[in-house]
C-alpha cells in the first residue's frame, strides 16, 4: 500500500487557482454577428481551452470565432454549428478547470468540470471508481475518493484537495479503461431481455408524431413507454432518470440532407450499451431512409452525458423523406430495441 502523509485535504490554500467567472445571459446564445464583452469573454474562454487562433481582446465574432467555436464543440463532443448556445458555455467554464485547480466534493448543485473528468478517469482505472466518467463529481465519485484516500493513509474525508492531487500524481493508472465500463456490461446483462419488460424513454421537443408513432409500436410490444416532450437535454436525461429508464431514445429532425446517430463517448470511457443500440440502429434505419450511409459518433451532450442508462440521439433528415416514412422509422426503431434487449452488447 503506497503510504502518504495524513494530512486533511483542505490544507494549502495557496495551491489553487483563483478563478473569474463571467456570468451573462447574453451567454445563453453568441453567434456570428455578435459584440460587446461577452464574445470578448467568448475568446478569452476559447483561448483558455488550448485555441492560439482568436484574439483575447476582441469582442466580435466573426467567422475566425466560429471556426473556433467549431473546432471547441468537436474537441468536446458536442454538436459542431458554431454557435456557442448554453451548452457550449458551460463546456467552455467547465473546460478551465484543471485537476488540482479547487478542492473538489461532494456538494449541491454537484460540482462538473474537466477536472472531475480527469479525476474520475484516474480512480477508475485505478479500480477505485465504480461509475461513469461524465466529469460530475456526484455520490459515487465521493465515496470512490473516500476509498483511495484510505488506501493511501490520507484523512478520508471525501475532499479532493492537494493531497490526493499529489498522490494520484505519483501512482501510474491501472489501465486505459474504468470500471465503469465493466460494471454497465454486468448491469446490462442482470436487465430486461424483452421489451415486455423493459422500461424506455422516448424523448424529442418537437417530432411528435414520430414519438407517438414509435410509443405506440413499442407499447403493442409490451413495453412501458415514457414520451417526454423537454428541448433541454439536462430536463430529458433527469426525467428519464426518474423514470428509472432501461434505456433513453432521442428522436430528431435534422435540417441537414444526413443522418446521425450519437452515443455517449469520453476519453477514457463509452457506454457500450449506447454504441451496439446505435449500431443495430443504424443497420435498421439506412434500408429505411434510402440506404444512405448514416454516421454513428461518440459524443457527450448534456442527454448523453447525464441519463443514466443507454441513450442514443437519433438525428434523422433529409427532413421531407424522414417526415413521410416515419411509420418505417417507427417499426425499424423498435425491431432494433428489441434485438438490442435480447444481446445490449
Amino acid at each position: 500500500m503506497l503510504k502518504a502523509k495524513p494530512h486533511s485535504s483542505l490544507t494549502c490554500p495557496s495551491f489553487f487557482k483563483q478563478r473569474r467567472d463571467f456570468i451573462a445571459d447574453e451567454a445563453v446564445r453568441i453567434s456570428l454577428g455578435a459584440r460587446g464583452a461577452v464574445v470578448r469573454e467568448l475568446h478569452r474562454r476559447l483561448a483558455e481551452s488550448g485555441d492560439s487562433g482568436v484574439s483575447t481582446t476582441s469582442e466580435r465574432f466573426t467567422n475566425t470565432t466560429a471556426e473556433a467555436v467549431r473546432r471547441f464543440q468537436q474537441n468536446h463532443g458536442l454538436e459542431p454549428d458554431s454557435v456557442c448556445g448554453q451548452a457550449t458555455w458551460t463546456a467552455l467554464v467547465e473546460a478551465g478547470f484543471r485537476l488540482g485547480d479547487r478542492l473538489l466534493y461532494l456538494r449541491s448543485p454537484y460540482q462538473r468540470g474537466e477536472d472531475v473528468f480527469d479525476l474520475q478517469r484516474q480512480l477508475g482505472s485505478l479500480g477505485f471508481h465504480e461509475g461513469r466518467v461524465d466529469g460530475i463529481l456526484g455520490p459515487e465519485t465521493s465515496v470512490a475518493i473516500q476509498r483511495f484516500q484510505q488506501n493511501v493513509g490520507l484523512n478520508s474525508d471525501g475532499i479532493c484537495g492537494p493531497d490526493t492531487v499529489e498522490v494520484l500524481s505519483r501512482i501510474k493508472p491501472g489501465g486505459s479503461h474504468s470500471m465503469g465500463m465493466l460494471l454497465e456490461r454486468e448491469r446490462l446483462r442482470a436487465g430486461p431481455s424483452s421489451l415486455s419488460e423493459a422500461r424506455l424513454a422516448i424523448c424529442g421537443g418537437f417530432w411528435t408524431s414520430l414519438l407517438n408513432a414509435t410509443a405506440r409500436t413499442l407499447r403493442r410490444r409490451g413495453a412501458t413507454v415514457a414520451l417526454l416532450t423537454e428541448t433541454d437535454g439536462s430536463k430529458l436525461a433527469a426525467g428519464a432518470n426518474d423514470f428509472e429508464a432501461n434505456v433513453c431514445l432521442s428522436l430528431q429532425l435534422n435540417e441537414d440532407s444526413y443522418s446521425e446517430l450519437a452515443y455517449f463517448s469520453t476519453q477514457g470511457f463509452e457506454s457500450e450499451g449506447g454504441k451496439h443500440l446505435a449500431e443495430l440502429l443504424q443497420s435498421a434505419l439506412e434500408k429505411v431512409l434510402d440506404d444512405q450511409e448514416i454516421q454513428i459518433v461518440g459524443m457527450r451532450s448534456p442527454l448523453l452525458r447525464e441519463s443514466r442508462m443507454p441513450a442514443v440521439e437519433c438525428r434523422l433528415g433529409p427532413r421531407n423523406t424522414a417526415v413521410e416514412r416515419q411509420g418505417s422509422i417507427a417499426r425499424g426503431i423498435s425491431a432494433s430495441l428489441s434485438a438490442w434487449m435480447k444481446n445490449p452488447y
